[in-house]
C-alpha cells in the first residue's frame, strides 16, 4: 500500500500534544508550528482521523517546492500527478495562505493552481469543456511561507473537533479538541474523580469519559476522504471495528459536570446521551459558590466565561472570587481553570503553580493551573513486612 506524507494540523500551544498522540500510536513524528509532520499509508489515514484527540485535520502532502513567481507557481503545480489523487468529475475547491512569501496575493495564488491543475487534467482526461466537478470533494490548499509552496489534500473535511455528538452548544462553546487537550494538559487518572463546575454544554466532561473509556473521538461521525473513489471501503471497516473493540465501557468512571444554567445542563445531558456516555457523567444545576465535596485527590477542569465572550468584567471577576474561596481549601485536588484574563490570579487569590498559554479558536488564553497535594505512596509488601 502507497505511503504517504501526511501532516496533522493543530491549534497553536497544543501541537505537541498531537505529537504524543501520533506516538502513542505508534508514529514517528515531526512537530512544528501548528503542525506535526508523519507518514501513512490508507489505513494510517483512517486510523488516525478516528483517534486524534487534539488535532483538526490530517492532510496529504502532494508536494513541497519553491516559487517566487506565478509562472513557476503555474509550471510546478501543473508538472504533478493530480490524476493520481483527482478523477475526472473531482470538485476540487483550493483554499490558500501566503505568510512571507514574493507571492502574496492570496486569491491570485489560488487562482493559478486552480488553472494548473485543471490544464493537467484536461489533458489527462482528453477534455476539451470545463471539468464538471460533480463527484466527490478533494479540498486542496496551496500555502507559501517565506516563497515555499506547500499544496496539501485534505482527508478529513469538517474539523475533527466536530465529534458529531454535540446536538446543541451553548453561547460560548469550547471546541471538543481543545476540551481534550485541556484533560490531557492534566494530571488526571481514570481512577479519580473529575469535575467541571461549570460546564455549559458539557463537552469538557463528556471528553474526559472518551478518553478514560479510550473510546475513539471519531467514530461518531464520517470523513471526506471515504467518497474518495480510491478508497477502498474496506479499510475505513477494518479500522472502525479495532477502534470499538479497544473501547473499555466496563470501567467505573467519577466524572461529575455543573452549571447554573439549568438549560445548559438539559443540554449537556442530551449530548452525552448522543456520545453513548450517559451513564459515565453525572450532570446537575448547581450555583459554583455551592460546590462541595467529601472526595480526594481529583481534579477541576474549568472554561468559566471571560469578559470577551460572555457576561461583563465584574459579573466574571466575582466568579473568579468565588473560584478561589471554593476551590482554594481543596488542598488534595489540582484545578486547571482556562481564561484570557490576565487578572485571574489576582480575582481567584493565588498565583498558579503553572501557567500554559493556548488559543481558544483566535482568543489567547492561559491554562492556570494549581497543583494539588500527591496522594500518599502505598508502601510495598516489603516494607510492610518489615514493619510488623
Amino acid at each position: 500500500m502507497k505511503t504517504f506524507q501526511l501532516v496533522a494540523t493543530a491549534a497553536s500551544g497544543i501541537e505537541a500534544l498531537v505529537g504524543k498522540e501520533l506516538r502513542n500510536l505508534g508514529y514517528e513524528c515531526q512537530v512544528e508550528n501548528g503542525k506535526v509532520y508523519f507518514k501513512g499509508d490508507l489505513s494510517d489515514i483512517a486510523r488516525t482521523n478516528l483517534w486524534l484527540r487534539t488535532a483538526d485535520r490530517i492532510k496529504i502532502i502532494i508536494r513541497e517546492f519553491e516559487a517566487t513567481t506565478f509562472d513557476e507557481l503555474f509550471e510546478q503545480t501543473k508538472a504533478l500527478p493530480w490524476e493520481d489523487f483527482l478523477p475526472m468529475d473531482a470538485a476540487f475547491p483550493v483554499a490558500g495562505k501566503s505568510i512571507k512569501s514574493k507571492l502574496y496575493s492570496v486569491s491570485d495564488c489560488q487562482a493559478i493552481t486552480k488553472k494548473a491543475i485543471v490544464d493537467r487534467l484536461s489533458k489527462v482526461y482528453h477534455r476539451r469543456t470545463r471539468l464538471p466537478e460533480t463527484g466527490a470533494t478533494y479540498s486542496l490548499e496551496v500555502a507559501l511561507l517565506k516563497d515555499k509552496v506547500t499544496l496539501t489534500l485534505d482527508t478529513t473535511g469538517p474539523s475533527l473537533f466536530k465529534r458529531g455528538y454535540r446536538t446543541e452548544k451553548g453561547g460560548a462553546p469550547l471546541k471538543e479538541n481543545m476540551a481534550a487537550a485541556l484533560v490531557l494538559l492534566t494530571n488526571w487518572r481514570k481512577d479519580r474523580p473529575f469535575v467541571d463546575p461549570t460546564c455549559g454544554s458539557g463537552t469538557i466532561p463528556i471528553e474526559a469519559a472518551l478518553i478514560g473509556h479510550n473510546m475513539a473521538p471519531g467514530l461518531k461521525r464520517s470523513f471526506a476522504c471515504e467518497d474518495w473513489d480510491w478508497f477502498d471501503a474496506s479499510i475505513w471497516e477494518n479500522e472502525r471495528t479495532k477502534a470499538e473493540a479497544e473501547a473499555d465501557h466496563t470501567i467505573e468512571l467519577d466524572i461529575s459536570g455543573s452549571d447554573v444554567d439549568g438549560q445548559m445542563i438539559e443540554i449537556a445531558k442530551a449530548n452525552a446521551i448522543a456520545a453513548g456516555l450517559s451513564d459515565s457523567i453525572q450532570f446537575k444545576q448547581l450555583q459554583l459558590k455551592d460546590f462541595t465535596t467529601s472526595k480526594e485527590y481529583g481534579v477541576i477542569v474549568s472554561n468559566p466565561p471571560y469578559g470577551q465572550r460572555l457576561g461583563d468584567e465584574e459579573k466574571v471577576h466575582h466568579l473568579y472570587r468565588q473560584m478561589g474561596e471554593v476551590f482554594r481549601p481543596m488542598e488534595t485536588w489540582s484545578k486547571y481553570i482556562l481564561t484570557s484574563d490576565l487578572s485571574f490570579e489576582t480575582e481567584y487569590g493565588e498565583k498558579a503553580t503553572k501557567k500554559r498559554k493556548l488559543y481558544n479558536g483566535a482568543i489567547r488564553t492561559d491554562l492556570f493551573q494549581y497543583w494539588g497535594k500527591r496522594p500518599p505512596r502505598k508502601q510495598s509488601n516489603s516494607k510492610r513486612s518489615l514493619t510488623k
